[in-house]
């Protein structure tokens, strides 16, 4: 999960603007989830590279044609996705970040809401934007307790 420590370690703290998570949560209102450009990932995909939901869809036709394609990434791949993963990576994020967005799965992530909340589905609006806040919370809660 995308963490504020490298390794584990306390003597490297990464550096991160997780108001990109922020701005995917709010970026929301042209969600669709079948759609390669404005499901989970293209959201924070958006956010990161500033492609345009359409230059994301494009780019996943490419090649498969859905984030399943986080399986498949090379970074000297050279596909259009390859690329756009390979940004995504830059910032912080790993490939299991991406797939837990995709799916909303994070273990962690899931074990800040309320256990009646739990029970995300990965293709419902309200669904995603909690999980995003939950990761939100959670990295807050991480960067206040390495500092104390």
């Amino acid at each position: 999960m995308f963490s504020l420590l490298n390794n584990n370690s306390y003597d490297e703290v990464i550096s991160y603007d997780y108001g990109t998570l922020k701005k995917a949560a709010s970026a929301i209102a042209d969600y669709q989830w079948g759609h390669m450009g404005s499901c989970n990932c293209s959201l924070l995909a958006q956010q990161i590279t500033r492609l345009r939901k359409d230059e994301i869809h494009h780019r996943a036709m490419k090649g498969h044609g859905d984030w399943d394609e986080l399986n498949d990434y090379c970074l000297t791949g050279g596909l259009p996705m390859d690329d756009l993963i390979s940004s995504m990576l830059s910032t912080g994020f790993n490939i299991d970040d991406l797939k837990h967005l995709e799916r909303l799965s994070d273990p962690a992530i899931l074990q800040i809401l309320p256990f009646h909340e739990r029970n995300l589905k990965h293709n419902v609006k309200a669904d995603v934007v909690n999980y995003i806040n939950a990761w939100i919370s959670l990295l807050e809660y991480e960067r206040l307790n390495l500092f104390w």
